[in-house]
């Protein structure tokens, strides 16, 4: 999803720039900018980029200026890790806004709640998930991938939606009557996508998943 910054005051857009410039500065510093050394690796990061500008051009215009399509930054970070994967949401964004879909000012908000909000709910269940539960296949796709697609995307939308009523873009009625109404079949969708690609690249392409090793979810299981 993505928001026009006509939505928004200017001083609130102002303020998602800092916080995600922010988000930047960490997730520059945290990176595992070595990993893109590798010829193979980096080909992967800007594959699952352009791969996710495609999906990003299929949309549906909810409200003016209030757009969804699926997201796919749970995969993006089970795959690179919190930091590259704000890194490639946000090239994302960029290839989409440069395309004409968003206009310059509502990339700062819609990075904030559609990137950096969900890299970081997925990065959190990762962590609970290994810590807590038995570190097996189905458990990692299940609930890494697929459970926490469907939560997340539930997660992100109630954002986007106390972000709007409180920047008194829509009232609630009109998001009740649109946005809310759609809600239940916009996160089954988000949790498929995540699942299915997930346990195609731990099957078959295992060294493209930062989260994923064999040694830990497959050998002796």
């Amino acid at each position: 999803m993505e928001f026009s910054g006509e939505l928004f005051p200017k001083s609130w857009i102002w303020v998602c720039a800092g916080l995600y410039a922010w988000i930047l500065w960490r997730a520059a510093r945290w990176a595992d900018w070595r990993r893109l050394l590798d010829g193979n690796q980096s080909n992967v990061f800007l594959g699952a980029v352009v791969c996710v500008i495609v999906m990003w051009t299929l949309r549906t215009p909810i409200q003016p200026g209030f757009e969804w399509h699926l997201s796919g930054m749970v995969t993006l970070t089970l795959m690179f890790g919190w930091s590259l994967a704000i890194f490639a949401g946000s090239l994302a964004l960029l290839g989409t806004t440069l395309a004409g879909l968003n206009d310059w000012l509502g990339y700062a908000p819609s990075a904030l709640v559609f990137i950096a909000l969900p890299a970081t709910l997925t990065q959190v269940i990762l962590g609970l998930v290994r810590a807590y539960l038995p570190k097996h296949y189905f458990v990692y796709v299940f609930i890494n991938a697929f459970f926490a697609g469907g939560l997340i995307s539930v997660i992100v939308a109630m954002s986007a939606t106390g972000l709007l009523l409180w920047a008194d873009a829509y009232s609630l009625q009109k998001l009740s009557d649109t946005y809310l109404l759609f809600l239940p079949l916009m996160f089954f969708p988000e949790a498929v996508l995540n699942g299915w690609l997930m346990s195609i690249m731990v099957g078959f392409k295992p060294h493209w998943v930062v989260s994923f090793r064999d040694e830990e979810y497959l050998q002796g299981k």
